[in-house]
């Protein structure tokens, strides 16, 4: 077995257990706000049991020494008025480690502190799509491995997204997906417990209708700037713009990959806004491997050596080869620069 095979092996398990303590904290929302007086509560918690779970599953399978850059450290838990969260994430946490102490969890949740300037690490994002997490919809644990600059191993969990393309995204499906893959090795669908199947892109053929995956939230991509980049690949390439599917989180990337929808945009909604490393890395080498280019709106490739941001990228592109020519020479052609 490689060393990114081991390296997947361990991430594959720590988000399919992250799943489902997640799972179980999604289905209690209403409980744990009473626990903890707060309406946003279980994604605070959901985010902190997540990151908990993954560092122990990391750690103990890999070592002590594992660097891991997260979206949290455990300075909010520690506060003697958010007791009742460290109650709530330490229990989410013992439902798989039985006999887990708050200690313990507050020790795991501070090894996502890690610094991103080694030559590799991992990087999380425990909880994407936090909006989605509190409808109860669509949201995703995003693990990746980064290697000098390039992620090379990823393993992503959708614990509500559907295999199935004609199910509703805005309700929660019983088994859910991972995502995984190696770079250079493909990427891989794994439906509930299921085997592994390989994922392969096919490109959209000429004058077909281009499907863009969208946000939910719109205030997250430069809507304007979609509707006139898809209106000029109408006018010049004859591809009319299909329904948009809409979801939260780099489920986006997901459903982009397996073929459900064509395109995932992200334009830059302000000037200096940049890109955060953990809610790109896992799901850019799963679109990847797949089939698709992954780019930012310049065409450049997506650099992730500048520490927790993309510095040097703006926005997102992901699509197959010949939707993702189309839209960098519509974002050249019209001329859009972040605003």
């Amino acid at each position: 077995m490689s060393d990114y095979a081991k390296l997947l092996d361990a991430g594959r398990e720590a988000v399919m257990l992250a799943s489902g303590v997640c799972r179980e904290v999604q289905a209690s929302l209403e409980q744990v706000r009473q626990i903890t007086k707060d309406d946003r509560s279980p994604v605070t918690v959901a985010d902190f049991a997540s990151q908990a779970v993954v560092a122990k599953v990391l750690t103990d399978q890999l070592g002590k020494d594992v660097i891991l850059v997260g979206e949290e450290d455990s300075k909010f838990l520690r506060q003697d008025e958010h007791r009742a969260h460290l109650e709530a994430v330490t229990a989410a946490v013992g439902d798989v480690f039985k006999g887990i102490t708050a200690d313990e969890v507050l020790e795991l949740v501070d090894v996502g502190d890690g610094d991103p300037h080694h030559t590799s690490f991992w990087t999380l994002d425990p909880v994407d799509g936090t909006k989605g997490f509190l409808r109860g919809q669509q949201y995703a644990i995003a693990l990746a491995f980064i290697e000098r600059g390039e992620v090379v191993v990823g393993a992503m969990g959708c614990p509500n997204l559907p295999a199935n393309f004609n199910a509703p995204l805005d309700a929660p499906d019983p088994k859910g997906c991972v995502y995984e893959a190696i770079k250079g090795d493909g990427a891989y669908e794994i439906v509930g417990k299921g085997p592994p199947t390989r994922l392969r892109r096919v490109d959209v053929e000429p004058g077909a209708p281009i499907s863009v995956c969208a946000s939910v939230e719109k205030a997250h991509s430069n809507v304007s700037d979609t509707d006139r980049i898809l209106e000029y690949i109408k006018e010049h390439s004859g591809h009319a713009t299909g329904e948009p599917v809409r979801l939260d989180s780099q489920c986006k990337y997901a459903v982009t990959a397996r073929g459900q929808a064509d395109a995932y945009l992200r334009m830059p909604t302000r000037a200096g806004y940049v890109e955060r490393i953990w809610d790109h890395a896992a799901g850019s080498l799963i679109a990847t491997e797949a089939g698709c280019f992954v780019t930012d709106i310049f065409g450049r490739a997506l650099d992730f050596s500048k520490g927790r941001g993309l510095e040097d990228n703006k926005g997102i592109v992901c699509a197959p080869p010949r939707v993702h020519g189309l839209v960098i020479g519509a974002i050249e052609a019209l001329e859009i620069r972040p605003a």
